[in-house]
């Protein structure tokens, strides 16, 4: 059976990750932030003081990855760790004011990127590649 690359959603997905994650590093990069730390920015302009734990569990990325990314945010400035109230074990995790600031830019880019790699879709093709990414997510989740 012959395997064409071009025929993978797998593979596909892979290479329209890097895509976007390229393009939105662009943005990002003049704002302060890379493309890993977005999630995380995203999870914590929603909410803020989670644990690195809740982020693990709302992100499903490995933990020294979190970690990684975390410490990385910590030395540019965008989060501040705090000691949990109740759990001597845990930290919070806190904007500070210049991840703050930065929201609306920063979406902003995100929707650029998504533009820029979606451009020439109609808009009904641009939901429906949407709605598949989450079937398909949703399917990774369940199986």
């Amino acid at each position: 059976m012959a395997f064409d690359r071009m025929d993978s959603a797998t593979y596909l997905s892979s290479l329209l990750a890097k895509s976007f994650s390229r393009a939105l590093q662009e943005r990002g990069q003049k704002l302060g932030f890379a493309p890993g730390q977005f999630p995380v920015l995203l999870e914590l302009w929603s909410e803020e003081g989670l644990t690195q734990k809740q982020l693990l569990d709302r992100l499903d990325i490995e933990q020294a990855t979190m970690a990684n990314t975390l410490a990385r945010m910590e030395r540019d400035g965008l989060v501040l760790r705090k000691k949990h109230p109740t759990d001597k074990r845990a930290q919070q995790i806190f904007l500070t004011v210049k991840a703050r600031d930065m929201e609306r830019e920063a979406k902003e880019a995100a929707l650029a990127a998504d533009q820029s790699l979606l451009s020439g879709f109609r808009h009904f093709e641009r939901e429906l590649m949407l709605e598949y990414m989450r079937m398909a997510i949703a399917n990774g989740v369940e199986n």
